[in-house]
């Protein structure tokens, strides 16, 4: 199992979830569900983690997005970012 993260700030969070829930990069091809989160002192921060399959697939995936300029519109703090998943826990 292998993720991809993204951290980044928006000043314009319904516009972005609009864009975002077009996919415009194919996420939906590629991945197997994502989550988004909000900062709660800073709403306009956003985290999103996507879950994918395969690393191979998580990497096809972070060359579509950043070819398809989805992240142009917003100040990226940190990613997208590739990880491989080495402990998962549920409590």
């Amino acid at each position: 199992m292998a993720f991809m993260v993204l951290h980044f700030e928006t000043d314009d969070y319904d516009g972005w979830k609009r864009m975002f829930d077009s996919d415009p990069a194919g996420r939906r091809d590629f991945a197997t569900g994502h989550i988004v989160l909000r900062g709660v002192d800073n709403p306009n921060q956003v985290f999103v983690r996507a879950e994918f399959d395969s690393v191979e697939r998580a990497q096809t995936f972070r060359t579509r997005l950043l070819e398809s300029g989805a992240l142009d519109r917003v100040d990226v703090k940190a990613g997208p970012t590739v990880v491989d998943a080495v402990e998962v826990m549920n409590y």
